[in-house]
């Protein structure tokens, strides 16, 4: 008879097929049936399946933490996707994923000195008041060879796209310099005014947290030393980094934090204040601002990581009158463009009136609510919405205004990154605004 898997071969006449387990310790062929090693990985075995689903027994559930909703189960309707969707599933509804997950982090970065990259993830800031789970502008991912994030000291962390889009442009110096100011004349020459604001990368504002060395960093600087020179003496922008170093000043603490890639409500304060008395000269005299609650809000950063954390964000009133608190708090992204009116007739004392359109990034999130308080009549866009459907938005959202103002990020203007400053962005704002002349 044959002997069976782990028996050895006897002869015909002797004793029967036996396991080697079986046979004495002292015998040549022994062999134990689990070696401590074989006992050891067994039990890892056992606690690696069952941790979760004791976990899950106990009352732990999964939660979403990278910025997306976890993936339901998937149908049977679905055909063979319902496999390709069942790993998705599975994976996002494991008990302790996210400790498994911060942990790993904390290995990487803390005994390695590692810090942990996710890839490239289409995920981005908060936005509005309240916390919103969002895509970010594709125009805020840098490109391939640089990292998403630059690690600092202190835990700081600033967005790799304020380094890539100004080593890697879509536009040299001049193509920018020339955009910008073809959409001026663009605006201007239809009767309208135009402003412009660069809002300050944390990289430019903060830079005292950034490490000695990182990827772009002597071509980043180039870039944006030219960017600022030219926004003075050819642009003719309104240059905020003045006023809002002294705003930090005042406050006593930064108006850029280490988690994200905004600055604060007080950065908001101090555009719209600078703003306000381009268009008016002397009309935030009557200003008079005071401290709301302390709002907490998702950090964008750590989302780059799957982690969540949170800012502490001071909120403030004003009242342009000096009396009467007009600031109003609304949830937009400006993806859809937000109106914001005080209503008919003469406006309030400190509130500019006429008719105005912003166009403006998620910075201007951050300057909203006092927009809301300082202009009558005000129409708010993003500049990817503006790109799309471009005459129609321009005839839409431009045509009955005053004054057109234009707020971008250093790292989306310094190498041309916003779709604002295409030609053809540019000739079709121009071409609807020439038909309605002011």
């Amino acid at each position: 008879m044959k002997a069976g898997p782990g028996a050895q071969e006897q002869p015909p006449g002797g004793l029967p097929p036996t396991p080697e387990s079986f046979l004495p310790r002292e015998h040549s062929l022994y062999r134990p049936r689990h070696s401590r090693r074989q006992r050891t990985a067994l039990t890892c075995a056992v606690v690696f399946f069952l941790a979760p689903a004791l976990a899950f027994v106990a009352g732990v559930r999964p939660t979403a933490f990278e910025n997306r909703a976890l993936h339901g189960f998937p149908s049977v309707s679905d055909g063979w996707d319902f496999f390709t969707g069942l790993s998705g599933w599975a994976t996002d509804h494991l008990p302790l994923r996210k400790a498994g997950v911060d942990a790993a982090g904390a290995i990487s970065s803390g005994l390695f000195g590692d810090p942990p990259q996710t890839g490239q993830t289409d995920t981005g800031g908060p936005i509005g008041l309240e916390p919103k789970t969002n895509s970010a502008p594709k125009d805020t991912l840098p490109p391939g060879g640089y990292p998403p994030l630059v690690y600092g000291s202190d835990d700081w962390l600033y967005l790799g796209a304020d380094m890539s889009n100004k080593c890697v442009p879509l536009l040299a110096p001049d193509q920018v310099v020339a955009a910008f100011q073809r959409l001026r004349t663009a605006v201007e020459s239809s009767g309208r005014r135009f402003e412009l604001i660069i809002a300050p990368d944390k990289s430019t504002a903060m830079p005292d947290h950034l490490p000695p060395t990182y990827a772009g960093k002597d071509c980043a600087k180039a870039a944006s030393d030219l960017f600022w020179r030219n926004a003075t003496t050819k642009l003719g922008d309104i240059d905020v980094r003045p006023s809002l170093k002294a705003t930090a000043g005042q406050v006593g603490h930064p108006l850029y934090d280490a988690y994200d890639t905004h600055w604060t409500y007080e950065g908001g304060l101090t555009m719209t204040y600078a703003l306000a008395d381009r268009l008016s000269p002397g009309i935030t005299s009557t200003w008079v601002t005071g401290k709301r609650q302390v709002n907490a809000w998702p950090a964008d950063l750590p989302t780059l990581l799957g982690k969540s954390e949170y800012r502490q964000l001071q909120t403030y009133t004003l009242a342009p009158d000096g009396k009467t608190d007009r600031a109003k708090y609304v949830a937009s992204d400006f993806r859809a463009p937000l109106q914001l009116r005080q209503g008919d007739g003469a406006p309030a004392q400190g509130v500019i009136g006429g008719r105005t359109a912003v166009i403006a990034d998620s910075f201007t999130q951050f300057a909203s609510p006092f927009l809301a308080a300082a202009f009558q009549d005000l129409t708010i866009v993003h500049p990817e919405t503006m790109a799309q459907h471009t005459a129609d938005n321009a005839a839409r959202l431009l045509a009955d205004r005053d004054v057109v103002v234009v707020e971008l990020a250093e790292r989306n203007a310094v190498g041309g990154a916003s779709p604002l400053l295409r030609n053809s962005v540019i000739d079709q704002i121009a071409a609807v605004l020439a038909s309605h002349p002011r």
